[in-house]
Order: C-alpha cells, then structure tokens, then sequence
C-alpha cells in the first residue's frame, strides 16, 4: 500500500509529467534540537519514506532532484539557501545576492520595494524552477516566502507534508480525493458567505473573529493545477481571521505532537495572545516563542478538518485534518491572504467545537455542533 499511495502523490495529487523536474527534500536533526528517542526514530523514518519517494518518481520524470539539509528548528522558517539555489537556479539566487536582500528574504524582514524587486526577478526567471515539490521536511514550509514564490510566481505545483509518518500511507493518505474534495469545496462556499465566526469547545475556549474581507480556501489535496499548493495528508478549509479582531480564550490540550500534562490558557485580545496560563512546560515554551517577535501573537489562521480517514490527535499534519475539528493557529499568514510577516507559524487542534457563521444581516448558521460536521 505504501508504494501504491506514493506512486498516487505523482499520478493522482500532483499530475506530474514525464521530463518534468520535481523536488523532494527533507531536513535532519540540527546539533541543537533536543530530539527524543521516539522523535529521533519518527525522523528516521521520514528521511526513509523521502528517499524512497523520490526513488519511485524516477518512474514518472527523470528529472528528479533530491536535497537533504539542516532542520530550521521551527516551522515556518525559511529554508537554507541551498534548498532556494535547488528550487529556483543558482542563477535566480546569485542576483539575489547582488541586489544585497537575501539576508533579509530568509529572515523574513523585507520591504515592499525589497519584495517588488525580489517578484520581479523571479518571474523573468520562472522557467529555471522546479514544476513540481514534495515537500518532506520535518518542519512547514507551508507559510513561508520559498513556498509563496515558487506557486504563487513561478506556477510551481507545492505538496506539503511536515512531520509526515509512515501511517499516514494507510491512514489519512488513503482517502478518496475526488469524495474529499468535493465536501471540502461545499464547505469553502459555505464559509465564504459569513461576516464573522464564533467558536466554542467544551473545554473553555470561546472565541470571536472576522472574517471580513479575509477568502476562505480549500486544501483537497488535488493540486495539478499551476501554482496549487496544500498538505498531504489534505482535508481542511482554512482563512486569515482580519487583523486585530479575534477576542476571548483559547484553551489548549494538545501540543503539535503530544496531549498536554494539563491545559494551558491564552487570553486572546485585538487579535494577538495578550496572556499565557498554565504551568505545563510547553506553556514556556510558548511563552518565549511569543516574546521573540510581536507577530508570533496574532490569531493566524482558522482551520476546519474535512478528512474522514484522519484520527491520530497525536500528529498536527493530520490532527488538523479530522472531520469534525478546527484548529487555531499563532504567527505568520502572510502566504493566505493576511498581513503579518514572522518566521513561526504554529497550529493548535479544538476537539468537539460548536462553529457559528455569522451571515449577511445577522443569521447564524451551525457548521459544527459539539463536533458533529452539520455540512
């Protein structure tokens, strides 16, 4: 089954054709990680199935590049500059350089003109990059500039899959995508239509954000099309709440990858995280996240799962995935149509929420009752 779902990534998700160039890369464990046994065998793994990936799409191009490099230690960072030299030719990257912006491309400080400059030599060059990427890395580059430049300039076709596992091949991965994508694109109509969005959990949380002016979009899974981006494992429809509107609690009980010991509670105001309680470790960890950089505060991101075949809570590339759950993310959102510019982007999985649209003139509309998908 494992090689039948990989050989569908090509085939089925991506399109790719042969004489095609495709990326796949992945990252290994950097000397400062604090990596434990299980983690440490998780990341074994997922080197493996990235070799092997790239190994079966020698059987549909043999244009085939594979890049291994030094784990960023946070999702959404940029990657190295040797992934952007891969991605994008050592050309396009060695007139970065002379133009003097590339320390500030990878630290995500750019300007507007920086970042005029930066799309304008990416589009004379488009032709020099990868068509298509599977992205194995252990940590997102989903929001990040490398990803937005090569789909959103260069039309480059963009599978993301941080912190991938093996049993996801017979899990989420084993899905049907056209039943999949169809439910997820329903919702996302659905969705476009409020103003607003209220969100309750049994465990405390009570939210309110807007949604105006902000699309909502779908991850289906399918992306053959130029410039598509998503997950794999897919299911999810997604938005940037506007800036400076979500109000209330946010009450945690699951870390990325672990049940937290005990929750921990953040006191959301004006759309940033203005207070952290709880005295589990990951609280800390939170805590000096959000003190590095204003913009790791902001409300990111709502997400809502469309995945029937997604169950693991344990796993945030598909916890977020499961039918019948939001997510919540803090940080960055600038690659999907918001305004905050940080190299962190970190999701947050609600369990049994109740979901409210608030619609054109006041209606309310449930799409989520304590869980049970009401779409």
């Amino acid at each position: 089954m494992i090689l039948d779902t990989i050989r569908s990534i090509y085939r089925t998700n991506l399109g790719v054709r042969a004489g095609e160039k495709v990326l796949v890369f992945t990252d290994l464990p950097c000397p400062s990680e604090s990596v434990d046994a299980g983690d440490a065998c998780r990341r074994d793994g997922l080197r493996y199935i990235s070799l092997l990936t790239a190994e079966i799409g020698r059987s549909f191009t043999k244009k085939i590049i594979y890049k291994e490099y030094q784990a960023t230690g946070s999702h959404g960072t940029e990657p190295p500059l040797e992934l952007w030299e891969v991605a994008f030719g050592k050309t396009v990257v060695n007139k970065l350089r002379k133009k003097g912006i590339l320390e500030q491309l990878l630290k995500k400080e750019l300007s507007d003109s920086d970042l005029e400059s930066i799309e304008d030599i990416l589009k004379k060059s488009s032709s020099e990059a990868v068509g298509a990427v599977i992205a194995l890395a252990n940590y997102s580059t989903s929001h990040t500039r490398f990803r937005d430049f090569l789909t959103r300039i260069c039309g480059c076709r963009y599978a993301s899959m941080p912190l991938f596992d093996v049993s996801m091949f017979e899990g989420s991965m084993h899905v049907d995508w056209k039943s999949l994508a169809k439910r997820t694109k329903a919702l996302e109509k659905t969705v476009n239509q409020a103003f607003s969005v209220d969100i309750a959990s049994p465990n405390g949380t009570r939210l309110r954000l807007s949604k105006e002016g902000r699309k909502a979009l779908s991850d289906t899974g399918i992306l053959i099309k130029k410039g598509a981006f998503g997950n794999l494992p897919a299911g999810e429809v997604f938005l940037a709440p506007l800036e400076g509107t979500a109000e209330g609690t946010l009450v945690l009980q699951w870390a990325p990858m672990r049940e937290l010991a005990e929750p921990i509670s953040l006191a959301i105001k004006k759309g940033e995280v203005v207070k952290i309680a709880g005295s589990e470790p990951f609280a800390d960890y939170l805590r000096s996240k959000l003190a590095e950089n204003r913009g790791n505060r902001n409300i990111a991101e709502l997400g809502i799962g469309t995945n029937p075949r997604a169950k693991r809570p344990d796993n945030i590339l598909e916890s977020e995935k499961i039918l019948g759950t939001i997510h919540i993310a803090l940080g960055d959102n600038s690659s999907f149509g918001g305004k905050v510019k940080t190299p962190f982007h970190q999701d947050f999985v609600l369990f049994k929420p109740t979901v409210t649209l608030i619609m054109a003139g006041g209606t309310k509309v449930n799409i989520l009752e304590k869980g049970v998908p009401l779409f």
